[in-house]
């Protein structure tokens, strides 16, 4: 993984004491709430309903074991022992003391880590795949081109007030693990057919109040040109992106608006002009980043053996591993879902355990998914008992990667002040449900996503079954939402008609895994039924 050089340091240091000032002056009252809120955000502190809560960066979601004691060791002293993973690869914690802020950042930065454009007009955390660098399936592994996007975005001074908040995702494989096209803009590394590398751009998609799916604007963009054709998508943007009304801000309503075709025309004349002004950073930086994504020095012969004798273990191992580059390894996913738990909160002692065996068992390496879970890429299937085990133990074992136990949920009206119902309780009663009926394993594949208002952290656009809270005179009412996807078959989900309560919402994501059950065909997942039948049959089991 990427390790600071001075000037990252120094860099990181300098915001510290930067905002130890302004945090300072905000308490004496020389600043304003009107003046201080833009400071904060650029440094990642919202107020929130309760509290202040932070959001820390965790760049393309990879971090090692002394980040993840730092950051257990920050929810113990500075919160209450928790914090929550979120879709951007992020830990939050919601918690926190304005007076205690600037202390916060000066202790992450001494793990190189850093709170710096999670939040703002600005571009955001960059996401990548939760697999890189292990995945068997990906042509190259995406993170320093990750990387070389972060260096250069992080205090861009001509991207630092864009018209809205900005969010780019890299991946290297058919397979979008990163919901790649729906960001505002998404990068697919690629090969042609002369077997160069290069970068597929999609431009303009996005979740929120109005949805859309990034068209493709250039199919093949050289790779050591990747970072002057990004500033040309930054550019047009800026100049044109409306920044009268915050609600058609984003670069997907100016894609939309302009149309994709005038887009990617002054897209392509701004690149030009890049080109000859020579803003690329030299192929050696790139060349520098990349060795610090090397592979691990892994076991040649590794045994491919795994003893399946304890049940309990054969299933997580069915679940929660996915294959691997390398012969006799996996990727292990650890989910943050327990029944009846809150999607994406870890506890401190929790983290400390995952950072130990991270440290035991996958070289000293996690990743954060988008799906607020934690991935340890590189384990030997030989030791996939005794982590399992550590696991189990400590509430970390629950075998229901990508089942509908697997929830992505917002943090909702329990703490944002934005939102308009709750999704944690939803979530919770969901998994408490289909734990109970034993369902979880006979629906296979089925991805549910709840937020708590119309701006969609919770993803519920792109959930195979997708629940957005609303409200309703006063009382919380959540949509049902059917047939939508993040990953490579990209689609947005439909709302099935009027809401339900919080008893209803329940029973109603029951009705339609009923209906699936009894119309599916052999290896259909539930996306593959509804696409195939329509909406109509899930509707009339729900309304009549």
């Amino acid at each position: 993984m990427y390790k600071y050089d001075q000037y990252d340091q120094a860099m990181v240091d300098a915001r510290v004491e930067e905002f130890r000032d302004q945090a300072r002056r905000r308490l004496e009252g020389k600043l304003t709430e009107d003046q201080f809120k833009p400071l904060r955000l650029m440094n990642g502190l919202y107020l929130q309903l309760h509290a202040y809560m932070l959001r820390v960066a965790i760049p393309y979601g990879t971090l090692n074991s002394l980040q993840m004691h730092a950051l257990a060791d920050i929810a113990d002293k500075y919160d209450r022992g928790y914090g929550h993973f979120t879709t951007r690869q992020n830990i939050q914690y919601n918690w926190i003391k304005l007076e205690d802020a600037a202390d916060i950042l000066a202790d992450l930065a001494k793990v190189e880590m850093h709170a710096i454009q999670t939040s703002g007009n600005c571009i955001r955390n960059i996401s990548s795949d939760h697999f890189a660098g292990a995945a068997a399936d990906e042509i190259v592994d995406p993170r320093p081109y990750a990387e070389l996007l972060r260096q250069w975005s992080s205090f861009h001074p001509e991207f630092s007030y864009l018209p809205r908040k900005f969010k780019i995702a890299v991946i290297a494989s058919d397979t979008d693990r990163a919901a790649m096209r729906l960001h505002d803009i998404g990068i697919q590394i690629v090969k042609n057919d002369a077997g160069e590398l290069g970068a597929a751009f999609y431009v303009g998609g996005g979740m929120g109040r109005t949805p859309m799916v990034a068209p493709c604007i250039n199919g093949f963009v050289p790779l050591d040109r990747l970072v002057t054709y990004a500033e040309a998508c930054l550019r047009v943007y800026n100049r044109h992106g409306r920044r009268d009304n915050k609600y058609k801000a984003r670069i997907k309503i100016l894609v939309h608006e302009m149309g994709a075709e005038e887009y990617t025309r002054q897209v392509e004349a701004e690149y030009a002009h890049l080109l000859e002004e020579g803003v690329e950073p030299p192929f050696a930086e790139l060349e520098r980043i990349r060795t610090y994504f090397e592979d691990p020095l892994f076991e040649a012969g590794a045994p491919e053996e795994v003893d399946r004798s304890d049940p309990d273990f054969a299933v997580w191992v069915d679940r929660n591993t996915v294959a691997h580059k390398e012969a006799g390894y996996v990727s292990a996913v650890i989910s943050l879902k327990p029944v009846g738990g809150i999607p994406g909160d870890a506890t401190a002692e929790q983290m400390r355990l995952m950072a130990d065996l991270a440290k035991d068992y996958s070289f000293d390496e996690l990743r954060v998914m988008h799906t607020q879970n934690i991935v340890l890429p590189h384990v030997r299937k030989a030791d996939l008992h005794a982590l399992w085990t550590a696991l189990d133990e400590a509430g970390l074992g629950s075998p229901n990667l990508d089942t509908v136990e697997d929830i992505i949920a917002c943090p909702g009206l329990d703490y944002c002040s934005l939102a308009n119902a709750r999704s944690i309780p939803i979530a919770q009663r969901i998994s408490e449900r289909f734990a109970a009926n034993g369902k979880t394993g006979t629906l296979g594949e089925l991805k549910l996503k709840i937020s708590g208002c119309i701006n969609a952290c919770g993803h519920h656009h792109a959930g195979h079954i997708g629940i957005l809270g609303v409200d309703r005179k006063g009382v919380e009412n959540y949509q049902l939402l059917l047939g939508g996807s993040e990953a490579e078959d990209v689609s947005l989900a439909k709302i099935t008609g009027p809401g339900f309560d919080e008893n209803g919402i329940v029973d109603a994501v029951e009705t339609v895994t009923n209906v699936y059950e009894s119309e599916r065909q052999d290896g259909e997942r539930f996306l593959d039924t509804y696409r195939r039948i329509g909406m109509n049959p899930f509707k009339e089991a729900l309304y009549g």
